[in-house]
């Protein structure tokens, strides 16, 4: 009997629950769907513009959610550094830090970072090189010791170089038999030609065949230096805390008489006309098109009504583009743009994976849309590329990585310190003329590159029925190089 009212029960308040409804109350309007409310702003705390003895800088930003820290040596002068003849040189540079450093093996400084607790990541970019670590606060000492030694004394040992080396010219191999690693070798090269910006991060495979410990050695002694570095530090510390620290691994830090400060990466000339470049790809089963030119520095004054309008064209799931290819027309399962600011004028580009026989029709609607986006941008539209930006900005601001990694890019872009801050407000601020103003300037369809890798039997024909432009040919070996290890094709016996 106690059972059965133990039952009886929840079931007499879910009865109770299914009624309300019918005695007078009010439930939620669903006749429409809800209204998003208004942005959340965004509120740092302070950074900390703090200096070592030797002059180096530090930026630091207390948050006290966890006790972990943060630490991101950014040294200014990355991929576009490389030399002319050596480009892949700082990549493969910073790849090998953590392959032995003062008196410890690779092995031992993995196993030094397990017993810390810590995570270590390196790297170069475009514009800078940046070694950091993730680790307790408690253990923060011994993790900058250790951060110090990759930074300041990595001892580059042969066996580990000819292994990363190694490693890169695998995964070069392997973008032979990826249209969107082809692509985005034959895409810079059209775009910038012998700009800088024209060759990869990771250089190619002739390059980094030929880098010799000695290039790596004086890349790590020219650019390596106090007077280009700064150390970013987010977490659980305090000025007074984590400064002695910091001046103890990094304060004996003197420059090599051999150190140089990168050279400034010149602009790169716009495109003037639009050409087509075609990659043969036999047997490709679907095309890799990019569209795009050279685009606007990171420091442009375009950057807020540029984020709005690339918002609106593909820079998200529902923007034009992919809801023209992907929902619309069904030619590919995601197509966007995106504009890769640098300190010098880096790259705009449009891009989708396309059905093979749907290439010509794709390439049609990727150039309807981007004339489209150069006209007058309804008012829901733009309303809801602002909300879109707006409220999703906060949520890269979550994890103190995150948060170094915005303040590194704040420091080596020149921005205000209270960018962030009031970047929303910013975005909210924006035009319909300022954004129309920034496209028009900067997204030209008729004076772009495009770049198609597919089956050139199957799009061929179908690219010159549209009549966009000249066509160039190539093969994957005038993009990628010929590689030593791809198998050499035997000369047919004379009879």
């Amino acid at each position: 009997m106690s059972r059965v009212r133990s039952l009886i029960a929840p079931l007499v308040l879910l009865a109770w629950m299914l009624r309300a409804p019918c005695s007078g109350q009010t439930g939620p309007d669903r006749s429409a769907p809800p209204v998003p409310g208004a942005a959340p702003t965004l509120r740092l705390p302070a950074i900390q513009r703090l200096k070592l003895s030797n002059g180096v800088r530090v930026l630091l930003m207390e948050r006290h959610k966890v006790p972990l820290a943060d630490v991101l040596v950014v040294l200014k002068g990355g991929a576009g550094a490389d030399p002319a003849l050596r480009p892949g040189l700082a990549h493969l540079t910073a790849g090998l830090l953590d392959r032995g450093a003062g008196s410890r093996t690779a092995l031992e400084v993995s196993d030094l970072e397990d017993f810390l607790g810590a995570q270590i990541s390196a790297g170069a970019g475009w514009d800078a090189t940046q070694i950091g670590i993730n680790v307790p606060v408690a253990r923060l000492s011994s993790a900058l010791g250790l951060l110090s030694d990759l930074v300041l004394h990595p001892t580059f040992p042969p066996a580990e170089i000819e292994r990363v080396r190694d490693e890169q010219l695998t995964e070069m191999l392997q973008w032979r038999d990826d249209p969107e690693e082809i692509a985005g070798t034959a895409f810079p090269q059209a775009v910038y030609g012998t700009h800088p910006y024209g060759r990869r991060v990771e250089g190619n495979e002739a390059s980094v065949r030929a880098i010799t410990r000695d290039d790596i050695l004086r890349f790590h002694a020219a650019r390596y230096s106090p007077s280009d570095a700064t150390l970013v530090v987010v977490g659980d510390l305090t000025a007074a805390t984590a400064l002695p620290l910091l001046e103890q691994a990094f304060g004996s830090w003197k420059a090599d008489p051999t150190a140089r400060t990168a050279a400034p990466i010149p602009p790169a000339p716009a495109i003037a006309s639009r050409s087509i470049i075609l990659v043969d790809k036999p047997d490709a089963p679907q095309s890799q098109i990019w569209i795009g030119r050279v685009g606007p520095v990171r420091a442009t004054p375009d950057y807020f009504p540029l984020l709005i309008g690339n918002t609106i064209l593909g820079g998200s799931f529902s923007a034009r583009l992919n809801h023209n290819l992907r929902e619309t027309k069904g030619y590919t399962y995601g197509a966007f743009s995106v504009f890769d600011y640098r300190i010098s004028t880096g790259p705009f580009v449009a891009r989708a994976a396309v059905q093979t026989d749907k290439t010509g029709p794709a390439l049609t609607e990727f150039f309807h849309e981007l004339e489209g986006i150069r006209g007058e941008i309804p008012a829901d539209e733009l309303s809801r590329a602002k909300g879109y930006t707006a409220l999703r900005f906060p949520q890269g601001f979550e994890s103190d990585a995150q948060v170094a990694s915005k303040i590194r890019d704040l420091d080596l872009y020149g921005l205000p310190d209270d960018y962030f801050n009031t970047y929303v407000s910013r975005i909210e601020a924006v035009t319909p003329e300022q954004v129309r103003a920034a496209v028009q300037a900067w997204i030209d369809p008729r004076n772009s590159v495009v770049v198609v890798v597919g089956d050139r039997r199957k799009i061929e024909p179908q690219i010159r029925a549209l009549g966009l432009g000249p066509i160039r040919l190539r093969s994957i070996e005038d993009v990628l190089g010929i590689s030593k290890k791809a198998p050499t094709k035997k000369k047919a016996p004379k009879e």
